[in-house]
């Protein structure tokens, strides 16, 4: 139980709701649309290029990502755990990947 008590005060994060935000390297303005698996919606909106945004924060569980550029819509889903950001770039070719950070 010690052992236990000691090894979980060494995290730094405690269950807290996953973040993202848009590192934008294309050519044009993106917003990202993120609905959690519970019906809520975040919205990123119009990310300049090669600028990003702030972290917002949202429920962990299946995400649906609706990035959208230049009026195109790129979907991606996901599963998000607590504890962790996620960077999600958009290069010059609108290929956009999620890099997931342990913040622990």
């Amino acid at each position: 139980s010690f052992t236990l008590v000691l090894a979980n005060s060494c995290n730094k994060c405690k269950n807290e709701d996953p973040r993202a935000r848009i590192i934008n390297n294309g050519t044009e303005k993106a917003s990202v649309q993120i609905k959690t698996s519970g019906g809520n919606t975040i919205n990123i909106n119009n990310i300049l290029p090669e600028t990003s945004s702030e972290y917002a924060s949202y429920a962990p569980g299946v995400i649906t990502f609706t990035i959208t550029v230049s009026e195109t819509d790129y979907i991606k889903v996901d599963t998000l755990e607590s504890c962790f950001d996620y960077d999600i770039a958009i290069d010059a070719s609108n290929v956009i990947t999620v890099t997931a950070i342990d913040r622990n």
